[in-house]
């Protein structure tokens, strides 16, 4: 079983790396050939030891070897030809070659690890994205939904900002939300809302009640979550949508969010909003919730966005304008919009954000006849 493993790894290696590896093979050939040719008081077989140390670039630990076996053969050979192989001299170069050689082949050894614990980071950075924010389907109630979702932090697959959705029997609720802070230490706040929101949302009538116990239950537990020797204030920015199954309609409360965009026919128009503290911030005083009722016509496109998209600056220092370019792309579906978006947004920072974007695309459906059969 090993040895089937062992030569799945050279096969696998020399199929994605076999043309780079001309070149210290043909290194090995070149000095070995001008070694013989030049005077004799020229010796250029210590530089075989470039051959090995130029294919850890960019092969795996098994090509290594055996482009180390071949410089330590080379180098025999040499001596062999000259008549001294076995003087003190050729001796210690060849010791010396097959030594240097071995660490080429622990520094792959080493690497291939590294390689495979960041892949084990990746698969459990992506088992706690679909725990956490669950992935959500492409038609929910009365609207095609498509969603983006951007990590500022490297490696990471998941980060401060949020969103969830989940039909209720007054219709689809969704929030999407950014905790403060970015990155990874963020992570367990957002836990804590979607937590909140998707046992929340089955038991309150109307949206103010549930951005109400959105707030209890965040003023409640989100102190818990302040790492020590931390001060600072905790909240949450959130957006609360609720769109009903029979009515051309959406209701919004925003707690400190940005307001939504609506994208219909040729352009994209920031929906007014009466907006409310963040979630967090309940200390401050009651709070009185707003709804913002919206027309929503089915073909209209609402987008709800993160500031990490509308903040993200491209070189010279200005903000992305999502209002502006999301009004190119009106009569695309959502994943096609939200795929439209994440490229032009990478464009625009030039491939790496600063702070973590999240993007919801919800498209209205034609609204259902009473009397006809509703899916469950």
């Amino acid at each position: 079983m090993d040895v089937r493993r062992g030569w799945g790894g050279l096969r696998q290696p020399w199929q994605s790396s076999h043309a780079l590896l001309v070149i210290p093979i043909a290194l090995i050939v070149v000095i070995t050939v001008v070694d013989q040719l030049v005077p004799g008081d020229i010796h250029l077989g210590p530089l075989l030891v470039v051959a090995p140390a130029i294919t850890v670039a960019f092969a795996g630990r098994w090509l290594t070897i055996l482009v180390g076996f071949l410089a330590v053969g080379a180098q025999a050979y040499i001596g062999w030809h000259f008549g001294v192989l076995f003087s003190r001299n050729v001796l210690v170069q060849i010791l010396a070659l097959a030594v240097l050689s071995s660490l080429a082949v622990l520094f792959c050894i080493v690497r291939e690890r590294h390689r495979r614990q960041l892949a084990q980071v990746r698969t459990v950075a992506e088992a706690t994205q679909h725990v956490l924010l669950w992935p959500l389907p492409d038609q929910l109630g009365p609207v095609q939904v498509a969603v983006l979702y951007l990590a500022a932090e490297d490696e990471a697959q998941i980060g401060g900002d949020l969103y969830a959705a989940t039909p209720t029997e007054t219709g689809v609720r969704v929030m999407i939300g950014d905790v403060r802070g970015k990155g990874l230490s963020a992570i367990g706040e957002a836990a804590l809302l979607i937590g909140a929101f998707r046992e929340a949302a089955h038991q309150h009538a109307d949206l103010p009640t549930l951005a109400a116990a959105l707030e209890c239950s965040v003023a409640r537990n989100l102190a818990h979550l302040e790492p020590a020797g931390e001060t600072a204030e905790r909240f949450a920015t959130a957006l609360l949508m609720e769109v009903p199954e029979g009515e051309s309609v959406s209701q919004i409360i925003s707690c400190g969010h940005p307001p939504p965009l609506l994208l219909s026919s040729d352009s994209a128009a920031v929906v007014p909003v009466h907006p409310a503290p963040p979630l967090g911030l309940g200390e401050l005083g009651p709070t009185e919730y707003t709804v913002d009722v919206v027309s929503f016509e089915p073909g209209d496109t609402l987008l709800l966005y993160t500031d990490g998209v509308i903040e993200a600056r491209d070189a010279s220092g200005a903000f992305y304008p999502l209002a502006q370019r999301a009004a190119l792309w009106t009569d695309s579906s959502p994943e096609k919009l939200v795929h439209a978006l994440r490229r032009d947004l990478l464009a625009h920072v030039g491939g790496r954000l600063d702070d973590d974007a999240a993007v919801i695309a919800l498209c209205r459906t034609p609204i259902a006849h009473r009397g006809h059969h509703r899916a469950s």
